[in-house]
């Protein structure tokens, strides 16, 4: 069922990640960004549009729910960039 929903036409890959972004944050599930930030990236998300998209949401959701979700999406990314240093023998 989620990759019948994951393959509709409706949407491009990087609008689909981004609704799903704003959604687990929505719900409080900052936990879960650990999966869904990388992902994010794949489909042409830059790492300033997911910053912003938190932004965003501070207005509607709070701003503790935001400044939650953005230290979460900063740590994933840093993560990101020291395994990317590792693996190219820049670390």
């Amino acid at each position: 069922m989620l990759g019948d929903i994951g393959s509709r036409p409706g949407l491009l890959a990087r609008d689909r990640s981004l609704v799903t972004r704003v959604a687990l944050i929505s719900l409080g599930k900052v936990a879960e960004l650990r999966v869904h930030v990388p992902v994010a990236l794949r489909p042409g998300l830059t790492r300033e549009e997911i910053d912003e998209v938190i932004g965003q949401l501070s207005l509607y959701l709070g701003y503790p729910a935001a400044v939650e979700a953005r230290k979460k999406a900063r740590e994933i990314l840093e993560e990101l960039d020291e395994q990317e240093a590792a693996q190219t023998g820049s670390a």
